[in-house]
């Protein structure tokens, strides 16, 4: 991967979220979100999800490739490695839920179509997207130059990376000399592993240690090396982090940024394979779902209003390939 600077963007100490509490048993699993300005939304964990709905719009429909339409379902792919408030289980253990989850069904409402969630490992999403077993990724995935080559895009979310690390280490990243020899978790094939090797070559060039970059199977892992000393940090999306942050209160935020620099508002978007005609549906689903207002109740639905987007846009600015 070529060498490049990656400035960090606006230094961040406090979450986007705080969790309050953990779920309550007595009111079939809830929690609360407190935003930044002391409001508290409370988050349905049950599997009796009541999601939000919005009705089929008929000449946004009509745009969606007819082999889709002939089938009927939305095949959806979403990472079963994800967290909590993006994708995760519900108190049953088995129903999906999550911000994730609800924007996709509110897009395939608008569609007309039955959505069909799959959960899959990371790199299976891209597979699956590839050999068109699935029809849109909804899981996080930064809008990147690089995918561009293979994807197609339609923005819906912004895209925040965070440092989190035990509570009271003192450790705080501003930059990449601060990671410079330190032990340091991240998933592989993100774009938070890209800001990692790219920070990590750039402390090479400049003489300083290199970072010490730990890969584990899943986020129980990598928490239970976090808590053990075995890493130092670990960078991951900062919706996920502060969840952790505010139900775990054992670990802290020490660094967000966006996913694209400093120069560059990173962007989540609904992902599927370049050309096959369902991008353009896609975008004006996303449009449609934040013109009707149910868009905006999903995000304060998991306190992620803070991450909103004016438009849905196809194929906006990604994170570069290089940024020299």
């Amino acid at each position: 991967m070529p060498t490049r600077r990656f400035a960090t963007a606006a230094l961040s100490l406090a979450a986007a979220l705080l969790l309050a509490a953990c779920g309550n048993p007595s009111d079939g699993g809830t929690t609360e979100v407190a935003a930044k300005d002391g409001s508290r939304t409370k988050i349905n964990l049950s599997a009796d999800q009541k999601r939000i709905t919005t009705p089929k719009v008929d000449s946004i429909a009509a745009q969606v490739p007819a082999e889709i339409r002939k089938r009927g379902t939305l095949e959806i792919v979403d990472s079963s490695d994800s967290a909590a408030p993006l994708t995760f289980y519900a108190t049953d253990n088995k129903t999906i839920i999550g911000v994730e989850p609800d924007l996709a069904y509110l897009v395939a409402d608008v569609l007309g179509l039955e959505p069909h969630i799959n959960t899959v490992s990371w790199e299976n999403i891209f597979v699956g997207l590839d050999s068109g077993k699935y029809d849109v990724g909804f899981s996080n995935i930064t809008d990147t130059e690089e995918r561009k080559e293979k994807y197609d895009f339609a923005s819906y979310r912004k895209d925040d990376l965070a440092f989190e690390t035990k509570k009271g280490s003192g450790l705080k990243v501003t930059g990449p000399k601060d990671v410079a020899g330190r032990t340091v978790a991240v998933d592989t094939g993100t774009n938070q592993e890209k800001l990692l090797v790219e920070w990590d070559e750039e402390n090479v060039k400049a003489g300083r240690e290199p970072v010490k970059i730990k890969y584990y199977q899943n986020q129980s892992d990598t928490y239970l090396a976090l808590a053990s000393g075995r890493i130092e940090l670990f960078l991951g999306p900062n919706p996920t982090a502060a969840y952790h942050v505010a139900s775990a209160r054992q670990t802290e935020i020490v660094g967000t940024y966006s996913g694209a620099g400093d120069t560059l508002q990173g962007l989540i978007a609904a992902t599927t394979k370049k050309d096959n005609g369902l991008v353009k549906p896609l975008n004006s689903a996303i449009n449609e779902i934040i013109d009707n207002g149910t868009y905006a109740k999903v995000l304060k639905r998991w306190g992620l209003s803070s991450e909103a987007v004016e438009k849905s846009e196809i194929n906006p600015p990604g994170l570069p390939k290089t940024n020299k």
